[in-house]
């Protein structure tokens, strides 16, 4: 556990450099958060206010509505992820990217971003429809379930930036690349996530704390005030772990298909993610 730790921890400073120099990839995760939450105030709103979603069984209607919902809202994620992995991968190739150049390569994978966006809405509308109708044991099992897609499709969007390929091929080089190099652990990313899990746990209990601080020395008015700026430094820590983990795929998957430590990356650090269990 502590090796998995400290290596999750190299791979993070590591990724933090590539950061470092293009500050500029942290504007795709803002924008994905945005257009994200603007798809579904479009779609949520109006499905809470007809009443579509109370109960268990899900209608037709609202089946196809929610199916759309997914649909625009992986679209959006997998674009801007696109764009970040686009731009990542130049510096990687020692290039200087702007937001321009990501969000040109995401452009011109318009189609192969909507198939898979197509299969990833098909998919989560299984694994929900699953969820609603399990018990407690059963819940679990297709929350495994969902990590294991979550797993299987972590390579696809480097792939995608990378090869002329549509979706359903990607999918299943991204599976591929897997066994070849990790197998079932993807110890490195488990450990951004949890590193920046544990990194947003703090910062919410500090915000908390300031928050009932301000409250009894300021009043309400304060604590609004510090309320807010908790708020935006939760929101700072995601955007940064989403442009990190967007780096970090695009220097495993250089990795995994030229065997050579991207610039920023010591082979020693990536082999270890890569080591065969």
């Amino acid at each position: 556990m502590f090796d998995k730790l400290s290596r999750s921890w190299h791979l993070v400073k590591a990724s933090a450099g590539v950061l470092r120099s293009d500050k500029e990839l942290l504007v795709f995760p803002v924008i994905s958060a945005v257009a994200s939450l603007v798809v579904a105030a479009t779609f949520l709103l109006p499905m809470f206010g007809a009443g579509l979603l109370e109960g268990d069984d899900v209608g037709p209607v609202t089946g196809v509505l929610l199916f759309l919902f997914y649909l625009c809202q992986y679209f959006v994620i997998f674009f801007f992820n696109t764009a970040l992995v686009g731009a990542a991968m130049i510096r990687l190739e020692g290039g200087d990217p702007t937001v321009a150049d990501g969000l040109r390569i995401a452009r011109s994978k318009f189609m192969a971003i909507l198939g898979y966006a197509a299969i990833a809405a098909t998919v989560g509308l299984i694994l929900r429809s699953l969820q609603e109708r399990a018990g407690f044991l059963g819940r679990i099992v297709v929350g495994l379930l969902g990590m294991a897609w979550t797993f299987a499709t972590f390579l696809v969007v480097p792939i995608l930036v990378s090869r002329d390929v549509g979706p359903i091929d990607a999918l299943k080089e991204s599976v591929t690349l897997l066994k070849r190099t990790w197998g079932e652990n993807l110890a490195g990313n488990v450990g951004i996530n949890l590193a920046f899990g544990l990194l947003t746990t703090a910062v919410v209990i500090l915000g908390i704390a300031l928050v009932v601080g301000a409250a009894m020395v300021g009043g309400a008015t304060l604590a609004l005030v510090v309320a807010a700026f908790a708020v935006v430094a939760v929101a700072f820590v995601a955007v940064v772990q989403a442009a990190l983990s967007g780096i970090y795929s695009a220097a495993v998957y250089r990795y995994a298909v030229d065997g050579q430590a991207p610039e920023g990356f010591s082979g020693g650090e990536l082999q270890d993610a890569f080591r065969q269990k």
